[in-house]
């Protein structure tokens, strides 16, 4: 069994919330627009961390990521990238993979800032975007995805808001 959480779209900001809905999961995967190398470091100090580079990446954290991470977790196949179009319309890259390497149990990405958990039928994959959880961008609410991975059964999804757009972790 594996705890996960999945953020997105940090843009260089962390809110501490992150820390506090994040404490007892196993894993933390970020799905790109990072934003700075400190962000991903003090991640990775706090849990182990798998993430993708989204399209405001500089060099420096596409040093340390990839741009499709693809890898199985307690017997559930996950493919991570940071802009995947939306469930029937993928993006090229997007598609491009998934017919060179056929679709994951789950696919997990950002970029819209808009959090999306959906049964694709068709590729039979479960969609997740957390949303944004950084305070850039046109988002209004925060929010993060925390889950249980559970013999290759997926439980206990969860939507957490961390508070408004322009709204810190002090206020």
């Amino acid at each position: 069994m594996k705890k996960i959480g999945v953020i997105s779209d940090t843009h260089g900001d962390l809110d501490d919330r992150i820390f506090h809905h994040l404490q007892e999961v196993d894993e933390i995967w970020h799905a790109g627009d990072v934003g700075s190398l400190a962000v991903l470091d003090k991640l990775r100090s706090f849990k182990p961390t798998r993430c993708v580079y989204g399209n405001i990446d500089d060099h420096e954290i596409r040093k340390e990521t990839v741009l499709f991470d693809r890898f199985q977790v307690d017997g559930v196949e996950v493919l991570m990238t940071h802009i995947a179009g939306k469930p029937g319309k993928y993006s090229k890259p997007l598609w491009d993979e998934l017919s060179k390497n056929g679709n994951p149990n789950i696919l997990v990405c950002g970029h819209s800032h808009i959090l999306l958990v959906k049964m694709d039928k068709l590729k039979n994959m479960l969609w997740i975007n957390p949303g944004a959880c950084g305070y850039k961008g046109f988002h209004s609410v925060r929010t993060i995805v925390r889950f249980v991975i559970n013999e290759g059964n997926i439980q206990n999804m969860e939507a957490i808001e961390l508070g408004k757009r322009g709204q810190t972790s002090m206020q």
